[in-house]
């Protein structure tokens, strides 16, 4: 078995240097806050700090702010099904991502046009658990690269290896 290098996706909620500082240059920072309206003024400030830093820096939820403001890209939760971000240009480099939970999402992603497709959950039990054995199966199903997500930490990051998956997102496991 060869070792790769995992891609690797920290979602904040807020903007805290000193959790991005912690972060190698190839993290790529996603800021996701559905509790309250987004800040453009903020959302200025974690991308200036994050292009400084060496991170790309995502959006979540919202692709038109994130093409407004020049971001590195925008990420699509599973709850949004919308597809009018199809007609917006974009650039070259601009990436979109998306989450899913079953195959009816994942389909939705590859619709909606998404690079990568986060899959959870994969080690959380939660209402979305998964497991590697569903979660393999299901990452089968597309031919869009697959990100895992949910319950990851240093006891179980090792696994991961055994999937298909070309990294992983979490918040705790960054922290």
């Amino acid at each position: 078995m060869h070792n790769k290098t995992l891609n690797r996706y920290y979602f904040i909620k807020k903007f805290d240097q000193s959790h991005i500082d912690k972060q190698d240059k190839k993290t790529i920072i996603i800021f996701r806050n559905y509790d309250q309206d987004i800040d453009e003024k903020l959302i200025l400030t974690i991308k200036n700090y994050c292009k400084k830093r060496g991170n790309k820096f995502f959006i979540s939820n919202n692709i038109k702010l994130a093409i407004k403001l020049n971001l590195d890209g925008a990420y699509i939760p599973s709850f949004n099904k919308d597809k009018k971000h199809l007609a917006y240009s974009v650039k070259k480099k601009f990436i979109i991502l998306g989450s899913a939970h079953n195959i009816y999402e994942i389909r939705t992603k590859e619709l909606q046009g998404v690079k990568a497709i986060f899959l959870s959950s994969i080690f959380k039990k939660n209402k979305n658990y998964l497991g590697m054995n569903k979660f393999k199966s299901l990452s089968l199903l597309s031919g869009k690269p697959f990100i895992a997500l949910g319950g990851i930490s240093d006891y179980n990051l090792k696994k991961l290896a055994l999937t298909d998956c070309i990294g992983f997102a979490g918040i705790s496991f960054f922290e």
